[in-house]
This record gives structure tokens, C-alpha cells and sequence, in this order.
């Protein structure tokens, strides 16, 4: 990609030679600093396991359905067999001859396949039995010869992993190990869960073979968790995993009577917890938009997407940082992951942002802003969205409309936080020689098709997945008339993307799965909702800040998907009994959810942008966060005013959307101190009167904003006129 010299300076008028903007490699996929790169036979194998990974998915959801619960066992197999074998669990090492100690560490993973194997052998041998007739296993046997095998391995493996270093291009013994404890663990469960045992799960009758297989399949997840997303989950899924068992001994509404380690582990690897409704999304919705998104980026509509903000917004005052926001919105619709969009877009945008005048700071304040904005764009807002059609039960389509308002709120914030930052401090937008070419680019506009295809599809009756094949099939097809062309080879290439970029967000959804398992089966949801009813007693208020306290914590360091899946499950069920709609209860929660990747302490697209502007991480997510204030404001009002999300009628809804939309441009205005010129103290405070009375989408409320607003609109025409000369603000 190529960058711009600083225009601030530049005489439009000027001979000299600029070189344009043109945006490549965003579509790139990013390697983590753990990621195994293999060469070879290696590199073949894995290409392979994950393109037949994506391949059984679209074969399963469109033309040979499995039974429910084998799909997602199979479907978690898949990703945590696919997930050690390019995920290393430490650090890799230089080249080199290996140490005593690694060669050592190498015999003892060795040694540990053993009962892996042993563990697995055993396995077919309880199929053979159970297709002989029988209708249970001996208790030694799954105990002695299926379960502690496992358990050794599995744990033996997972500790070994941490400190064996192998370099980049080799794997790992341990994760050899791990694989097979993965196949061993679905194994057994496929067997007993497509047997009438299944019936006995949560009960003292469930063999014990399936928590020992659960318990194994929960450290996996567990390790893997750790490995593609860091430890905040992990933390989080343990705590909740130590209530389990120490919750009879916890004083107050914390306690309950207890589960015994069979019981719970029978029962926590079903439909009632990892294989429940977060599993159930990724299996479906998730998994065939990742294939969606990598057609599209195999197809490089990721770059035509920001080199199409560049045409349309470059030349705006501050051109980079819309160029940001409209890239950002764009990607956001076919990139799941806040951090994930901000290192493909904020690796261009937040170079040349520095380059036009913004701070580090700034540049990647505004880029985890926008970049966070993204998952609540319509119409596929990240995964969070088909976790709550899964839950609530209402219709994606329904939640893709009601999600229209909140996402231009979001992004006119941020757009004139932007605005105002760049008229305060007179930045220019960039040159029409430093952009591309809107002329070339409007005629291969047809790559919005995949998109358009998609939204029609879903209005027009056909369910998410059909939906969403149409759409993936239309991204090759679409790409056959660009420079692009997708041949059989790039199609492969498209899904072994897609079955590699899948690994992450499988592993979240199992993890918050097994967090879902803890509450709903120790009842912890259900007390927590009886003390957001009491607060709720004392003032409704005091309770959504309660519940949007607690989404932020529960959000901190996690990625989108869980951190709403955990928050639905803990906080939602509590909003809708102190009489808030499921939809207005779930929206407010994964708003919070969503805006937790810019909230300090534990920002994490904050923390992608710092490390891509050079700028103090701490400082990005504070600016962020300032960026984004209008995210923390919002969620209230779909309380106060559900026209926000659609519920009323159209003369309500454009009203009420009209009026929030002038709250929110005066609500930048008051966080910048600047409006047509500098605006005064006192003026701020009115400005912030008169934004939330016009967000708050009460008819009186609106009035009075109305008159605020156009006052201060007044005053600062009359001021200033068509602008004042730039200052610089503290």
C-alpha cells in the first residue's frame, strides 16, 4: 500500500508529482504472532483439514443435515484438531540445535500419546460393545481405561505446551497429543449422545464416561481459548467454574445447593451449555459468514471497499479519519472482530490520519472507534446478532432493522467528533491527485452485489443460510467480472481462509457456551435477576446502570461474541423482569458489549490501534472511549424511547431518529468545544442539556431541544459565520 506526503501545505494550484492513494493487502490474512506457518507436507495437510472443515459445513447446512448434537460436537472437534495444530502454546524458537531440556520435553509429549491412543482404542471398542446391545459400559472400565487415560494426557499435554518451543514451521508433540484427546473426547460423546443414554445427562444415572470426555473437551476449549485470544476468558470461565463447586459455601443470594463433578460435567456439554445456543449459532450462521467474508476477501472487495471511502470522503476536512469511519463501517459488515477490523483498515488509515495532523492518539482513537462500530452495522453486525436471534428467538431480520438507528447514531457521532477535531484544528483533506479515481471506481461498483444479495435474500423470506450461500456463491461469481477472477484454485484458497479464520470465534462461543452451562445450571442468572428487580425497586435507572456496569466488566478483554453471550445470559433476563421488551433488553446489552473494546481499562481494539499508531495504549482507549461517547448514552434512550429500535409507528420512528441524530452532532459538539468556531464553557453545558433532551425522544423533551439547539445554532452563525479560524483547545 502507499502512503501520502503531508497535505496540509500543498497549493492545490502545484505541478509537482503526487503519487495516489490506492489501497492493497487489506484483504491480506493476518498471521498471529503464534501462528504457525508451515512449509511442505505440513502446510498441505492443514490446507486440507480446513478446507474439508468449511466443505462439511456448507455440505451439512444446505444439503446433508446431521442430527443437531453430533453437528456440533463434530463442528468443535473440527476447530480444536485445526486450532492446536496451527496454534503454538508458547512462544516459538529460534533456529538452531534443540536444548536438553526441549528434547526431553519432546520424548514426554511422545510418551503421552500413549494413553491418548489408549484412550481413543478404547472408544471403538465401547462402540463395538454398544452396537453388540448393550445398553451400558462397565463404570471401571470408562473410569480406568477411557477416563483417567484421557485426563493424564490431556492435562500432561496442555502444561508440556506452554514451555516446549519448536520453531514456526514445525508442530508440536504435545498439540499432537491434544488433537487426538480431541478426537477421543467427540468420539465418546457422539456414541452416548446418539444412544438412549443421552436421556440421562444432569442425573446420577449418566454414565461416567461422559464427564470425564466433557471434562477433557472443557480443558481443550479452555487451552485453545487461551491460545487464540488471550486469558481473559479463560480467567472469567474459571471463576465461574470455581462457583460451581464453591457455591454452597458462598453466603447470600451467591449461594445454591450444589452440584456434584458428574452431574455437572454430564450435563454441561449439552444443549444446556457448550453445545446450547453459542454453538449452536457458530455451527450455522457464524461459521457460513466467515466463509461469506473470506469469498469476499479472496475476491479483494475488502480493498476496493476502502479505496471506495477514499474516493467518496478523502477530500472532507481530516480525509483520512472519515476515510476511516466509512472503511471501518464497511468492513465491519464482513469482519467479526473489533481488533480484527481495526488491523486490517487502521494498518492504511491511521498512517495517513498522522500525516494530515492528527495525534497518534487521535489517529487511533478514531480508527478503534469506528473499527468497534462496525459490529453493530447491519446487515451481519459481527456474531453477537445471530446469538440473539438464538436467544430471544426473534427474527435476524427484525434485529438487523431494529439495529438501522443505533448504527447511523453511532457513526454520525463519531463522524462529527471527527468533523469538529479537524475544523479545530484546521486540517485540510487530502488532494484529488492522493486519491483514487471515483469515476474508476463506480464502474466495478457491480462488488457491492454479494451484499445486496444478501440483505434481499433475508427480506425476501429466505432463511440466514440460504441467504448467506446466495451471497457466497454471488461473491465468485461477481469477482469472474472484476481483475480478480475466483478460478477453482482461489476457491479453495477462500476456504481453507475461512476454516483458519473460523478457529477463533468457534473456540469463544464453546468457551462462553461452558459459561452459559455454569449459569444456567447453579441458577446464579436467575438470583442475579431478583437483585436487578430490587434495584429496579428503588429506581429503574439505578439498574440499567447496574446492568450496563456489569456488561462492560463482563466485555473487558473479550471478544464481541462472548462477551454478549455471557452478558445475555447473566444481565438480559434481569432487564426483562423489571419490564424492559426482550428486544430493547437484549440490544442495551450487547451495545455494551460491543462498545467494551473501547472502554478502559481493557480496550481491546483500542489497544490494536496504539500498537499501530505507536501512540500509549492507555491514552488510545481513553480517546476512544470519548470518541465513542455517544455508544454510552444511546443504550438508555432504547429504553426511555423504543422508536429507536423500530417499535412504533414511522411517524414516531423518523421523529425520534431525526431528533437523535441533531442530539448526537451537538453532543460531538460539546465533547470538542467546537461548533461554527470555539465554544465557551457555559455554551458546552447547554449543548449538553440540549443534546440529551433531542436524544432522549420524548415529544416535550424534543421541543426543548429543538429550541436549544437552534439558539446555539444561531449564536454561533452569528459569531463566527461560516467558520472561525482554528484554535488549538486543551
Amino acid at each position: 500500500m502507499s502512503h501520502t506526503p503531508d497535505p496540509r501545505h500543498h497549493d492545490d494550484s502545484g505541478d509537482d508529482a503526487v503519487e495516489a492513494v490506492v489501497a492493497t493487502g487489506v484483504d491480506d490474512e493476518p498471521v498471529e504472532s503464534n501462528r504457525r506457518l508451515f512449509t511442505g507436507w505440513h502446510w498441505l495437510l492443514f490446507s486440507a483439514l480446513a478446507i474439508a472443515y468449511s466443505s462439511f459445513h456448507l455440505i451439512s447446512l444446505n444439503i446433508y443435515p446431521m442430527e443437531t448434537w453430533s453437528f456440533r460436537i463434530v463442528h468443535i472437534a473440527g476447530a480444536l484438531i485445526l486450532g492446536y495444530g496451527l496454534y503454538t502454546g508458547a512462544s516459538f524458537a529460534s533456529e538452531g540445535e534443540p536444548s536438553a531440556a526441549s528434547r526431553a520435553l519432546t520424548w514426554a509429549s511422545y510418551a503421552l500419546l500413549i494413553p491418548a491412543i489408549y484412550a481413543l482404542v478404547q472408544v471403538f471398542l465401547i462402540q463395538n460393545t454398544m452396537s453388540g446391545g448393550a445398553m451400558r459400559i462397565e463404570p471401571v472400565v470408562e473410569t480406568w481405561h477411557f477416563g483417567f487415560p484421557l485426563i493424564f494426557a490431556t492435562a500432561s499435554a496442555i502444561v508440556i505446551s506452554w514451555f516446549h518451543r519448536r520453531t514456526r514451521q514445525h508442530l508440536c508433540p504435545a498439540d499432537l497429543v491434544l488433537m487426538v484427546a480431541a478426537i477421543a473426547s467427540a468420539g465418546y460423546l457422539l456414541i452416548m449422545f446418539n444412544s438412549p443414554l443421552r436421556a440421562s445427562t444432569g442425573t446420577s444415572f449418566a454414565p461416567i464416561g461422559i464427564s470425564w470426555a466433557a471434562i477433557a473437551g472443557s480443558l481443550l476449549i479452555l487451552e485453545l481459548t487461551r491460545r487464540v485470544t488471550g486469558l481473559a476468558l479463560v480467567v472469567i470461565s474459571a471463576i465461574f467454574l470455581i462457583y460451581v463447586f464453591a457455591g454452597p459455601y458462598l453466603p447470600g443470594f451467591l449461594g445454591y445447593p450444589g452440584l456434584s463433578l458428574g452431574r455437572f460435567f454430564s450435563q454441561v456439554y449439552t444443549d444446556a451449555g457448550i453445545l446450547g445456543p453459542t454453538t449452536a449459532v457458530s455451527s450455522t450462521y457464524i461459521i457460513l459468514f466467515i466463509i461469506f467474508a473470506a469469498f469476499l476477501q479472496a475476491s479483494k472487495v475488502g480493498d476496493y471497499f476502502v479505496n471506495f471511502a477514499f474516493a467518496c470522503a478523502g477530500r472532507a476536512r481530516g480525509g483520512p479519519a472519515k476515510v476511516a469511519i466509512f472503511a471501518s463501517g464497511l468492513m465491519g459488515m464482513i469482519n467479526g472482530t473489533s481488533a480484527g477490523n481495526v488491523v486490517s483498515t487502521g494498518s492504511l488509515t491511521i498512517p495517513l490520519m498522522k500525516k494530515v495532523g492528527y495525534p497518534a492518539k487521535s489517529a487511533g482513537a478514531i480508527e478503534a472507534a469506528a473499527s468497534t462500530g462496525g459490529q453493530i452495522m447491519p446487515p451481519i453486525m459481527g456474531a453477537g446478532a445471530f446469538i440473539m436471534a438464538e436467544i430471544t428467538g426473534i427474527p435476524y431480520t427484525d434485529i438487523a432493522v431494529a439495529a438501522l438507528i443505533p448504527a447511523i447514531l453511532y457513526f454520525v457521532s463519531v463522524y462529527f467528533m471527527v468533523d469538529f477535531e479537524a475544523a479545530r484544528k484546521g486540517m485540510r483533506g487530502m488532494r484529488k491527485e492522493e486519491i483514487p479515481l471515483f469515476s474508476k471506481l463506480v464502474k466495478q461498483v457491480y462488488l457491492f452485489a454479494p451484499i445486496i444479495i444478501l440483505i434481499a435474500a433475508l427480506f425476501m423470506g429466505y432463511s440466514v443460510i440460504r441467504a448467506g450461500t446466495l451471497a457466497t456463491a454471488s461473491a465468485a461469481v461477481v469477482s469472474w467480472f472484476s481483475p480478480n477472477k475466483m478460478g477453482p484454485r482461489d476457491i479453495l484458497r477462500a476456504l481453507q481462509l475461512a476454516g483458519t479464520m473460523a478457529i477463533q470465534i468457534i473456540a469463544v462461543c464453546a468457551c462462553a457456551g461452558l459459561i452459559v452451562g455454569v449459569i444456567s445450571l447453579t441458577g446464579v442468572g436467575a438470583r442475579f435477576s431478583s437483585l436487578l428487580l430490587g434495584l429496579a425497586g428503588v429506581s429503574q435507572l439505578l439498574a440499567l446502570m447496574f446492568a450496563m456496569c456489569i456488561s462492560i466488566l463482563l466485555g473487558m478483554g473479550m471478544p464481541t461474541t462472548a462477551a454478549y453471550a455471557v452478558a445475555a445470559s447473566v444481565v438480559a433476563p434481569g432487564l426483562i423482569n423489571i419490564g424492559i421488551q426482550p428486544l430493547v433488553a437484549h440490544f442495551f446489552v450487547f451495545y455494551f458489549a460491543v462498545v467494551s473494546a473501547i472502554t478502559p481499562p481493557v480496550a481491546l481494539a483500542s489497544y490494536a490501534a496504539a500498537g499501530i499508531s505507536g501512540a500509549n495504549a492507555m491514552g488510545t482507549s481513553v480517546a476512544s472511549f470519548k470518541i465513542g461517547l455517544a455508544a454510552f448514552i444511546v443504550p438508555f434512550m432504547f429504553f426511555y424511547s423504543p422508536a429507536m429500535l423500530m417499535e412504533g409507528s414511522w411517524f414516531q420512528i423518523l421523529r425520534v431518529g431525526a431528533t437523535a441524530t441533531l442530539g448526537i452532532v451537538l453532543l460531538a459538539g460539546m465533547v470538542q468545544a467546537w461548533f461554527f468556531g470555539p465554544v465557551k464553557a457555559w455554551q458546552r453545558v447547554v449543548m449538553l442539556i440540549g443534546a440529551l433532551f433531542l436524544i432522549y425522544g420524548g415529544i416535550y423533551t424534543d421541543i426543548a431541544g429543538l429550541v436549544i439547539g437552534g439558539a446555539l445554532f444561531m449564536m454561533q452563525r452569528g459569531a463566527h459565520g461560516g467558520g472561525a479560524k482554528p484554535v488549538t483547545l486543551s
